[in-house]
């Protein structure tokens, strides 16, 4: 179920102030929507509903690391969906997406300027990943940091393909749950 900007803005003023319950709802409702937004974006350039649930999850974790950018003051769904776009950008570079595969109405949108960059979420970041077992931090740090395809990760990590994609699946996964448990904390 989509949430409205209502409810999300509470859920995100709610969890800012330190309620775990209005957080997780808060990641629930961001992965319906972010779901649904990066499965019609991938499905319009012919990609698989597989790329959209990792950057489903990619985008949860950067909506987390940078959520201190966040002005409660302001409308959460741009927020949102501006980190989401960088993410889906990203993704398209790393996975070498050809841009004329986009449609000409959706090149605006794609192509906006990323204004969320802050050391904290890289530290963030470093403190999440250690909390993975090492082959599971290895593949996403191949795959989703350094951008190897899956094969190129596969051999730098001594995986096999599958392996490597399981690991991310799962590391991705399990950051998804330690951002919740986090917050509950």
């Amino acid at each position: 179920m989509a949430a409205n900007e209502a409810e999300l803005r509470a859920l995100m003023r709610a969890s800012l102030g330190g309620d775990a319950v209005a957080y997780r709802t808060l990641l629930s409702r961001l992965s319906a929507n972010l779901r649904a937004y990066y499965k019609g974006k991938l499905s319009r350039i012919g990609r698989s509903a597989m790329e959209a649930e990792d950057l489903m999850q990619e985008a949860l974790m950067a909506n987390h690391m940078r959520r201190h950018t966040y002005d409660p003051a302001e409308a959460l769904t741009p927020w949102v969906y501006a980190i989401a776009r960088y993410k889906l950008i990203d993704h398209l570079r790393r996975t070498r997406a050809s841009m004329t595969d986009l449609p000409i109405e959706d090149a605006e949108e794609i192509m906006a300027q990323d204004d969320y960059v802050g050391t904290e979420s890289a530290s963030d970041l470093t403190k999440l990943m250690s909390q993975l077992p090492e082959k599971m931090r290895r593949a996403i740090q191949a795959v989703k940091l350094d951008g190897l395809s899956v094969a190129e990760a596969a051999t730098q990590c001594g995986m096999s393909e599958s392996a490597v994609k399981v690991n991310v699946h799962r590391g991705l996964k399990a950051l998804v749950a330690s951002i919740g448990r986090e917050r509950r904390i």
